[in-house]
């Protein structure tokens, strides 16, 4: 009887104990709520990094398992279409050929960022030029130089778009200022022409050239061979066109580039 009665003290004790402890831990937490909580949101848990790659939150490894599967079948249709010669695949084969053959626009998208947010993308390289302030500034005004050599043989007036210049037999066409190659390739009336954009979104272009001598989203520095001129019709000299273009209008290239 006395061994039952010492058992029941010991579990009243322990349980005693017990409850100290509970009420201790809660009395010692802190009851401040989370800036989350005091606003209205959830709390946003930690992440504790572990050890493998699969726990990170960024990380779904059946997701990018799935992803890589998607790619190779993917990669295995276009393969099987090629191979096949079925009628029914040409639509799609033309699809593909045009998407993989067609330039990245990304000239188009420099313009787009330009207007949105008023300055060039970092990727372009324009040269910064100092104030009067000593602050660094993009160019506002592009700077031309033309060659020695070169003669006008048909003024702006003629054409409304360009001018025409004579250089010696075999004289290359250099870049009159630095700035990024936009367009290199055939233009209506121009001939094989190349475009450079230049720092203040003006553009020079470069026509009736024989050669081509630079590629597409290349950056030129100024006096850079752009091409080679079309020879004139006594095969003694060179001619290129030359205009200059400022929005969506050509101006006259006598008004920015001193000629003697």
């Amino acid at each position: 009887m006395s061994n039952r009665a010492e058992d029941i003290r010991k579990r009243v004790a322990r349980r005693k104990r017990e409850r100290e402890r509970m009420t201790k831990n809660i009395d010692n937490r802190v009851l401040w709520a989370e800036d989350e909580e005091r606003y209205g949101f959830d709390k946003l848990s930690s992440y504790d990094g572990g050890s493998g790659e699969g726990n990170h939150p960024l990380f779904r490894k059946e997701w990018f398992l799935f992803k890589l599967l998607a790619s190779a079948c993917l990669f295995l249709i276009v393969a099987i279409m090629f191979k096949n010669n079925a009628v029914t695949f040409d639509s799609a084969r033309n699809f593909v050929k045009t998407s993989m053959e067609k330039d990245f626009q990304f000239v188009a998208v420099s313009n787009w960022y330009e207007e949105q947010f008023g300055k060039p993308l970092a990727l372009l390289p324009f040269k910064e030029q100092k104030n009067d302030e000593g602050k660094k500034s993009t160019a506002s005004n592009t700077e031309y130089a033309l060659p020695a050599s070169a003669k006008i043989l048909e003024e702006f007036s003629v054409n409304g778009q360009r001018i025409t210049i004579e250089t010696g037999k075999g004289t290359a066409v250099q870049a009159m200022s630095e700035g990024l190659v936009s367009f290199a390739g055939k233009k209506d009336g121009f001939g094989k022409t190349v475009i450079i954009k230049h720092a203040d979104n003006s553009e020079s272009w470069y026509g009736n050239l024989e050669e081509i001598s630079v590629e597409f989203m290349e950056y030129i520095e100024s006096g850079t061979e752009v091409g080679i001129p079309t020879a004139t019709e006594d095969g003694n000299k060179g001619s290129f066109y030359f205009a200059i273009k400022q929005g969506d209008d050509f101006i006259d290239p006598i008004q920015v580039i001193p000629f003697d």
